[in-house]
């Protein structure tokens, strides 16, 4: 029954499809000369297909995997150089009507719960521009009538309206439950950036033996992005799993099969995929969740997904340690969250913390804990350049017209001078003595690196306007 036009998620994602795919691949993996046919059609950021892919992802051999993170490596690099785009993720509510087994904000659980108000989000908003953030991504609970749609919509606005002396908030992302068609349309009029859904799991059973409430509904969850894109006219939509709740070759390869669905129904695939990994949490059995994810096989499935999926930014959390993130962002990531907060109010501590009597608790509990400003050095080090750039959904760069512009390379003629651009603002603005010297270096070489001629003149004029006080400049 798979069928990737279907806007049926039962025949999308279809089991038998998936089952099929990691059989095919237990009898091709010992074939050397196809695997290498793979990797040379990967390299050709044409991307995979999720049968491919499935190929990969059950090779076991260093060699053979050292084979695949050189492959990312090389596509990553082609694609999007060596910038790394940082956010941070802003939570609204962490009421929820949801019995979720994998999360601290299900309804059983005896925690405190709040909501911001539009003040306090405004303090949330000035802390995070404090540290240099020009985007964001929104969270919240489940809850219709705790945290309508309309809310969420005043807080977007209340987000772009707030203004400093060095700009404002520039993308606003939103993470919020499966919701209607009307509902899409309302965050794309208030200036959405990316819609961003993570199915937890694919494999229909589990999806419905760790969900209870209204998230429970496998299909209404997973067509979603189907609503979002088609009905409720979203350009950028983003996915993901959350690596732990099943097998990750199964969940790895249906979420290639939901990528290949939106390009066939939607005509774009997802603008990002995100790669959450289960992680401790109040009132979570942690220990009891069978298919938690070993470091080595994150690695390999990041890496294949970058393969299948050359022209999709693929973002790493905090959910990962310093050193393993530093590690996974040589194999293919391209955006990362730096000084994340996963609690409601957790950047100005300006809601409370205890609420009835009942202390809240963050969603989950966070790996990597470093300061952004930390993050960004660490990043130059190693010779990343750190972005805010947000200049193509603001010069109408997306779904559809951002695709064509990426698979032709010329996207990389807007990349590099606008990271370059954004990075010289965090310097000016926010950056200690150290960072402000590192950094320096670093344009001053990078800029070099813009192959147009006039291109690096004008980019070159850009820094000195920023340097003397101009912000919010870009190709």
């Amino acid at each position: 029954m798979y069928n990737p036009k279907s806007k049926d998620a039962n025949e999308f994602i279809d089991n038998n499809e998936v089952i099929e795919s990691i059989e095919e691949a237990k009898k091709l993996v010992n074939d050397a000369q196809y695997i290498e046919k793979i990797l040379e059609k990967a390299e050709t950021c044409k991307g995979l297909t999720h049968r491919e892919a499935a190929v990969l992802l059950e090779l076991e051999d260093d060699a053979a995997l050292e084979k695949i993170y050189k492959s990312a490596k090389k596509i990553k690099e082609k694609i999007y150089g060596n910038r790394i785009v940082l956010f941070a993720p802003l939570y609204l509510s962490n009421y929820c009507v949801n019995n979720c087994k994998y999360c601290a904000y299900k309804c059983s659980n005896k925690i405190g719960r709040t909501q911001l108000s539009q003040e306090q989000l405004k303090e949330e908003v000035r802390a995070l521009e404090a540290l240099g953030h020009k985007r964001l991504l929104l969270e919240a609970g489940e809850d219709d009538e705790k945290c309508p749609i309309d809310y969420v919509v005043d807080c977007i606005k209340t987000i772009y309206a707030e203004k400093f002396k060095n700009g404002s908030i520039r993308r606003v992302n939103v993470d919020i439950a499966a919701t209607t068609a009307e509902n899409y349309v309302k965050l794309k009029e208030v200036g959405i950036g990316t819609y961003l859904l993570f199915q937890e799991t694919y494999h229909k059973p589990t999806y419905e033996k760790v969900h209870a409430g209204p998230k429970k509904n496998y299909e209404w969850h997973t067509e979603a992005m189907d609503r979002a894109m088609l009905d409720g006219k979203i350009d950028d939509v983003g996915i993901g799993v959350l690596y732990g709740l099943y097998d990750y070759k199964y969940d790895t390869i249906a979420m290639l099969m939901h990528a290949e669905h939106l390009e066939a129904a939607a005509g774009v695939g997802p603008h990002t995929i995100s790669f959450p990994r289960l992680l401790p949490a109040e009132g979570v059995d942690y220990k009891s969740f069978p298919y938690l994810v070993k470091d080595r096989d994150f690695k390999k499935l990041a890496a294949v997904t970058r393969l299948a999926v050359p022209y999709t930014g693929m973002i790493l959390t905090t959910r990962e340690n310093a050193e393993f993130r530093r590690e996974l962002l040589d194999i293919g990531f391209s955006q990362m969250s730096a000084g994340s907060s996963v609690g409601v109010g957790g950047y100005s501590d300006t809601a409370k913390k205890v609420h009835e009597g009942l202390e809240e608790k963050p969603q989950f509990n966070l790996a990597d804990h470093r300061k952004p400003m930390d993050v960004i050095k660490g990043l130059v080090k190693d010779g990343y350049i750190p972005s805010y750039c947000t200049a193509c959904y603001r010069e109408g760069r997306t779904g559809d017209r951002f695709m064509p512009l990426a698979k032709s390379g010329q996207i990389g003629n807007f990349c590099l001078p606008n990271a370059l651009l954004t990075f010289e603002e965090y310097l000016k603005d926010y950056a200690d003595e150290e960072l402000k010297v590192m950094g320096k270096e670093l344009i001053d070489r990078e800029i070099q690196n813009i192959p147009d001629a006039r291109r690096r003149e004008k980019a070159l004029s850009y820094l000195e306007r920023i340097r003397s006080g101009d912000r919010d400049l870009r190709f």
